[in-house]
């Protein structure tokens, strides 16, 4: 039994998944979780780099203890765009800032000041998102960032944590590709755009691509934790990219939704596609496995019912989600619909507010209960999933057949059902688990014992039951989509 660790970080929490594998199946076991909380001080939103790399060390420590020592590798994934800066010693010059923090705003109007902004799209192919790694170094630009001025090495919060592991400086092709720095081209970075918008230069590494051992466990962290000198993987590093991996798809045709606190609906293809569909759709184009591309749609997700259920906990009201599923199930359908992308629900806080608040602007009936609010924004969700399939079907030009829901968001019944009924095809769910899934996938293809993302998927499908969704009410998820355009903007 062939094991490995695969540490995987998300927005509110991370985890260390041992995976065991036989040669034909690939078990899963959680050996530690920790919350990943980020802080706020002197008004600027932060990760605490450190603590991650602490629980990091106590996650490979908890395997040792559990009788697990003898581990073959290990790969980490994270969220996309953030980074840290290193000084000339290789000494972190402060801790990261969240992609969350204001810093950002306006920063694309700015970018597009010094390079218009359509040459930045055919030069990348990625999407306008505030948050992009560019426009964060465009802020500290303009800001007169000292850390900036010093800094000789950007790394990715997956290779940051690689190089506290190893002392090895890389930096992943999935990870950069999400940073709107890359050529499109060549998947190398974009030197010229970079000195466009007065950015440095110097502080990139080389780029990698993933499935490859990168470094071993450090003296210094073999001692602290007495372990062997295990490999270090890079496996796909940003979360999505690892969670298509495991995709267990058996035809080319497809879509899938990388199910979470962020929605990342999309295709996978060879090459990249810039054009008008593109440009004016705002799709991106990411790095994959393999070299492939994903083309795909970033939407809000799961992040505003997580915020609902938040403040509800704030004023003392605590619901499992058991209890929230029973009010969406109660509540009457169609009240209301709100635009999951909309600015008003990217900041945390309030949102049962603003909920209400998109609703009255939108002179629409405005929800009167929890269970209405939770009810609108599931159907809304599953409207805006129907709206990013059709974008991604006229850019592509053909019809999509199936969807596949994979991450934590596929365990949401509800909202599976609420997809295959609004997008009028079968939905398949699973499995929950896809980002470590596809980042010990990731793990088992550099250490040669699976050939290929094909075979990958084969032991995917081996190991991990589906849930298929069949459309349901298709006429009323019909009108109620016409309204949806309407409200959105997309009509």
């Amino acid at each position: 039994m062939l094991k490995l660790l695969a540490f995987d970080y998300g927005a509110s929490n991370g985890r260390a998944i041992l995976g065991s594998f036989d040669g034909n199946k690939l078990k899963l076991e959680e050996v530690h979780r920790f919350p990943n909380d980020p802080v706020i001080a002197n008004g600027t939103f932060y990760w605490d780099v450190l603590r991650l790399y602490h629980e990091m060390k106590q996650g490979i420590l908890k395997c040792v203890k559990s009788g697990n020592s003898d581990i073959a590798g290990i790969g980490v994934d994270t969220w996309g765009v953030d980074f840290g800066l290193l000084g000339p010693s290789g000494e972190l010059l402060g801790n990261p800032v969240h992609y969350r923090d204001s810093r950002t705003e306006g920063m694309i109007e700015e970018a597009c000041k010094l390079v218009p902004k359509r040459e930045i799209f055919e030069r990348t192919g990625i999407a306008f998102q505030k948050f992009n790694s560019l426009y964060q170094l465009l802020a500290m630009k303009l800001n007169n960032s000292p850390i900036l001025e010093k800094a000789s090495t950007l790394l990715f919060m997956p290779d940051l944590l690689r190089y506290f592991l190893t002392g090895e400086k890389s930096t992943e092709f999935t990870i950069a590709s999400t940073a709107q720095m890359l050529d499109a081209k060549n998947g190398g970075w974009d030197f010229s755009l970079l000195r466009k918008l007065g950015l440095p230069d110097n502080i990139y590494t080389d780029v990698i691509n993933p499935g490859k051992v990168t470094g071993r466990l450090s003296k210094s962290v073999r001692e602290e934790l007495g372990v062997s000198d295990i490999p270090v993987i890079a496996v796909a590093e940003h979360d999505t990219g690892s969670a298509v991996v495991s995709v267990p798809a058996e035809d080319d045709k497809y879509a899938y939704l990388s199910s979470g606190t962020w929605s990342l609906l999309g295709v996978e293809l060879d090459k990249p596609i810039i054009n008008d569909d593109t440009y004016n759709l705002n799709y991106t184009n990411e790095g994959g496995f393999n070299g492939t591309v994903r083309l795909l749609k970033n939407i809000m997700g799961l992040w505003i019912y997580q915020e609902c259920r938040r403040a509800w906990e704030k004023k003392g009201e605590t619901f499992t989600f058991d209890e929230l599923d029973h009010m969406i199930n109660t509540a009457e359908p169609f009240v209301a619909f709100i635009d999951p992308d909309n600015d008003l629900f990217y900041s945390p806080g309030n949102m049962p507010d603003k909920i209400v608040e998109f609703c009255r602007k939108t002179g629409q009936r405005v929800p009167d209960s929890k269970a209405q609010i939770l009810r609108c924004v599931i159907e809304s969700l599953a409207l805006k999933y129907r709206n990013a399939i059709e974008g991604l079907e006229k850019i592509i030009g053909y019809r999509i057949p199936v969807l596949h829901i994979v991450g934590g968001g596929c365990k949401n019944v509800i909202l599976s059902q609420f997809t295959a009924n609004a997008i009028g095809r079968p939905v398949k769910a699973g499995p929950d688990e896809a980002t470590s899934t596809g980042n010990l996938i990731c793990q088992l293809v550099a250490l040669g014992e699976v050939a290929d993302l094909s075979q990958a998927r084969a032991v995917v499908r081996e190991s991990f039951p589906t849930v298929v969704y069949l459309p349901e009410e298709v006429e009323r998820w019909d009108e109620a989509y016409a309204r949806f355009l309407k409200i959105s903007g997309n009509a």
